[in-house]
């Protein structure tokens, strides 16, 4: 089974990066959740949204975004916001 390739990217400096299972956040449309081979996509992620991150290796990493987007394509997941609070993730 294929992983998913997660980029989280503040406006100044990349947050995260790693290799995931899942990846779940809320978007102006509703919850989103993002599989292996999941269909390409770009869609608006709602203010103050969290997204919810299953890593390959490790315990689930939380972050919350004001605002932004979610990029899909290709098993690559980016996900772009001015505002990224990532207190929830760990080392």
């Amino acid at each position: 089974m294929s992983n998913l390739n997660v980029q989280l990217v503040a406006a100044d400096r990349k947050v995260w990066e790693g290799e995931a299972k899942a990846l779940y956040a809320r978007t102006v449309e509703g919850e989103l959740g993002i599989l292996p081979d999941h269909t390409p996509l770009l869609s608006v992620l709602a203010e103050s949204a969290e997204v919810r991150i299953d890593p390959v290796n490790g315990s689930r990493q939380v972050v919350t975004v004001g605002g932004g987007f979610i990029s899909v394509d290709h098993n690559t997941v980016t996900v772009v916001s001015d505002v990224i609070d990532a207190s929830g993730l760990s080392a």
